[in-house]
This record gives C-alpha cells, structure tokens and sequence, in this order.
C-alpha cells in the first residue's frame, strides 16, 4: 500500500507541476522570475559557445538550464517546456516563419545567381577594376551600404558576391564575415527605409515613431562610428586581436585559420558559361524593389495611406517574405528568357537554396527558443526594473546608462529588435528635457545594436558568419574586440553628449577619440594570443 500511495502522490505531483506550467501565472510561482537567474541560461550558451567553440551544443544547453528554471527544476515539465514554450512557439511565431521564409527564398536566388554565372562574372569583373585588398574590403563594405533595406539580405547578398573577390586577395573569412555584419544592422539602424526602421517605429506608441528614428540618427555614435571604424580599418590596415591572427595567415593563404572550414558545395557552383554582371545585378535591384513594395504594401500604401505612415507601420517579415517571392519568380523568369538557365535548373535551385540555410536556421530556430524561454523567465521585467530604479537623479548620465542597458540586454538576449522594444517605451515615458529624449533614444537603438553586434547567439551575428561561409565562433572572437572598442568610444560619446546635446560637436568629438584610440593600438598593441 505504501508503494502504490507514493506512486500516486508522485503521479499527482507530476499532474500539479504540468497544470501549473500550462497557466500564465506560473512565472509568479517561480523564485527566478524577474531575478539576476533570468539572464543565467543565455549567459549559460553564450560562455559555453566561446570555450567550446561548437554552436549547437552550447545553445542547447542554454535552453535546458532556462526550461529547467522555469520549473523549478522539474524535470519531466521542463522537458514539455522545451518545446511547448520553447521550439513549437517560437517556430510558430508569424515573425519567425516570415523570416524562415525569406532565408529561403534568399538562399535560393543566391543559388540561382551562382548557377547562372552572375557571381562569377561580377568576380571577374572586380578581380579587373579591384585590384588591392584595400580596394577589396573598401568594395565589400561600399556593397553593404548599399544594400540597407535589411540586414539579413545584406548578410547574404554581399557574402555570395563578395566572397570569390576577397578570397583572390587573400582576405580571410573571419574579416569578411566583420565586414558583413558591420555593414547589416549599422547600416540598417542609420537608414530610415529599412525594416529596422519599421520595427522602430512600430514600438513607439503616442508619436512619429519615424521622426523620432529620423531625428536620432545623427547622435546614433555605435553605428556611426561603426562604419568609419571599418573605412579606418580597411585603408589603413589596422588588425587587432584574434583578427591579427587569421589576417596573417590568410596572406599565407589560409582562410579559415582554425574551427571549421565550409566547404564548396556545389549549389553555388556556375552551371552557365553566358553570364554577365547583369545577372547579379538585376535579381539584387528587382529584390530591393519588391522588398520594399511588400513592406509598404502591408503597411496599408495601396489602400491610401502615405509612404511614410505605411512603411512605419509594416509587417516586415510578411513584406519581406512577400517580396521576396515576387523577386524569386521575377529572376526565373528573366534568367529562362536570357537562357543562362533552363528551368530544370532553376527548379533544382530550390531544394539547393534551402540546404544552403539549414545551418543558419538551425541557429535561429535555438536562438529564438532561448530568446522566448528567458523572456518567460521575466529577463525584460529584470533589465526594465534596474533600469528605471537607476535613472532618477541622473539625467545627465541618463544616455550613457540606456546605452550599457541596452548592450546588456542585446548581448544577454541576442536580439536587438526586442531589446528597443523593450526599452524604448520606457525612455518615451520619462519626460527629458530638450534634446535629451532624442539623444537617450539614439542611445538605446545604438545599444542594441552594439549588443546584438556582439552576441554570439543574434540572428544578424549568425548569418553574417552564414554569408561569409565562416565558422560562427571564430567570427565573434575576431570580432568581439572591434565591437568592444567602437563601444567604448561610444560610451564616452553618451556621456557627452548628456551634457552637450549638439550632435556635430559629439560626432565630432567621437570621431577624433576613435581615430586616436585606432592608431594607438596600431603603433602599440602586441598580439601574443594563438588560435
């Protein structure tokens, strides 16, 4: 008898924890909830990926600690945790899926480029007009900015082109890979037609979210001096840290330097000997254009409203997923009727664009189910509460503070979008003085993305080491110090400028600090480290 009632008191128990975790109170039941444990389990994969160098393992892991913790260490609901809360709702997520479509569809027009001999004909093309590794990565980072309505067709786009040019001039793929991702989300965050815009202005309730995005834009110093970091970098040489190392060996011809080398795969392998630049041109125009036409068109253009309110007010993975979509079909199209394809091959382009991105999406799919676990773990609420307990009687240091918060929080969380969707509402509702408001407001989407920049678990990290074919880990150790030394610069730029709050007198003070702090680590820094 004593057997079979504690069988029962255990079936009942196990019953109890499964109901609790089903009901949207459990978070007030757990003891982590809105505690430093929050942060633990992305803190968990993010230390795991960086000692390990192996992605998968150390996501993983991160996702069981933050299940585990939700429940209170009950195994059996912390495994329907994991995928009830975690993998089935973030793959679930509209947002996600229209994401996940776009990738796909991405991959294969990069698939259909390469198998038509567009990329190989502009390679051919930029191996005559480019002629130094300076002219190189100064070519790859001009590409990136032009390519700003989003940064993951960013990321991919100027990987597939980019890759046979620099791969001639002995560039490694790790600086590919920085130059990529520091031409995605900065770009994108300056650029007012762009889906980041969009996002931006969908969080801002009360106001002209756009306007306030317009208006930040000049006290935006991560981004900004982002981009003159990398025009620094690449004229003048200057290669710190880990990068040094795969930089040196690069010139020796080795690429990759350590970690995982990708190998060719011949969904990218030319199958047309007629191509020209044109058809790497077009499909890259007609993507921008569509892209742009399915954000505005599900922001409600084509039923009266303004180009303005209707871009702010997008879907943007719909719009993105949609446009996408017509680009595909436009460039099958065009390439049958240039015959460099038959449609044979651009249907066996499909299944190849697909495989082409299961490894990023694999990536996201664990990042976007650690990124929701935590947020049930009250991760926000956490962030949110320190945040607003530090920021009365410090007005002044008010952009400096969101600033770090916002890195924080990014870097903890891997995602920038939901880092400024989280405090932007926050710092709208504290009522600053002049340009303070605007100024802290550039200072939380410059934190984001300097976050996000810097996590080796955000989306954008991800597949810029997607575009340039480079291992992820050896892309955020190389360029982690970069992020690191642009932030820092920052910093002291929000410090300023909560004082100053002239724009060109912070910008210009920042640039000078940056140009300084860049040549002394040139002239200075000695690199020891082995990879």
């Amino acid at each position: 008898m004593k057997g079979i009632t504690a069988v029962m008191d255990v079936t009942r128990a196990m019953a109890f924890s499964f109901v609790c975790l089903q009901k949207s109170n459990y978070r007030w039941e757990n003891v982590m909830y809105a505690t430093f444990w929050s942060l633990v389990p992305p803190l968990v994969a993010i230390i795991l990926a960086l000692i390990t160098k192996e992605v998968y393992s150390s996501l993983f892991i991160g996702i069981v600690t933050a299940a585990l913790f939700i429940t209170n260490f009950n195994v059996v609901s912390a495994y329907t945790t994991m995928f009830s809360d975690g993998f089935i709702a973030s793959l679930s997520d509209s947002g996600h899926v229209g994401i996940l479509i776009f990738l796909v569809i991405l991959g294969t027009i990069v698939v259909l480029m390469n198998k038509a001999g567009g990329s190989a004909a502009y390679g051919k093309w930029a191996q005559k007009k480019i002629r130094t590794r300076r002219g190189t990565l100064l070519a790859t980072f001009a590409l990136g900015a032009l390519i700003f309505v989003d940064d993951y067709f960013n990321c991919l786009t100027v990987g597939s082109v980019m890759r046979p040019v620099t791969d001639k001039h002995n560039v490694s793929r790790a600086k590919l890979a920085y130059l990529i991702d520091a031409t995605a989300a900065p770009v994108c965050m300056i650029a007012p037609i762009s889906s980041w815009a969009a996002a931006v202005a969908g969080v801002v309730e009360g106001t002209d979210g756009l306007t306030l995005f317009i208006s930040a834009i000049p006290y935006n110093l991560y981004s900004l001096l982002t981009i003159a970091a990398i025009i620094l970098i690449s004229c003048f040489d200057i290669d710190f840290g880990l990068m040094k190392k795969h930089e040196d060996n690069a010139r020796k011809g080795d690429l990759f330097t350590s970690g995982e080398t990708v190998a060719s795969d011949n969904a990218f392998d030319a199958v047309s000997d007629k191509g020209k630049v044109i058809d790497l041109a077009f499909p890259v125009i007609v993507l921008i254009a569509c892209c742009i036409v399915g954000m505005i068109y599900t922001g409600g253009f084509f039923d009266g409203e303004n180009f303005v309110n209707s871009f702010a007010n997008c879907d943007a993975p719909t719009g993105l997923s949609m446009g996408s979509a017509a680009a595909l079909l436009i460039t099958v199209i065009f390439y049958m009727v240039r015959k460099v394809l038959t449609f044979k091959n651009c249907m066996e382009a499909f299944p190849e664009g697909f495989k082409a991105m299961i490894s990023p999406i694999l990536i996201l799919t664990f990042a976007w189910t650690l990124s929701g676990l935590t947020g049930n773990l009250g991760a926000a609420e956490y962030v949110s509460s320190i945040f607003e307990g530090s920021a009365a009687g410090l007005t002044g240091m008010l952009p400096a503070i969101v600033f770090l918060v916002a890195i924080f929080l990014a870097f903890s969380t891997g995602t920038s979008w939901g880092t400024f969707g989280i405090l932007l509402p926050i710092v709208v509702g504290i009522s600053l003085p002049g340009n303070l408001l605007i100024i802290t407001i550039a200072a939380c989407l410059a934190g984001a993305v300097c976050g996000d920049h810097c996590s080796p678990i955000s989306d954008t990290t991800i597949m810029a080491s997607a575009g340039a074919q480079c291992d992820h880990i050896n892309h955020v150790s190389t360029q982690l110090p970069y992020a690191l030394l642009v932030a820092a610069v920052s910093f002291v730029g929000y410090c300023i400028a909560g004082f100053i709050q002239n724009a060109w007198i912070i910008l210009l003070i920042s640039l000078i600090l940056l140009c300084v702090v860049l040549f002394a680590v040139k002239k200075f820094l000695v690199i020891p480290e082995e990879v």
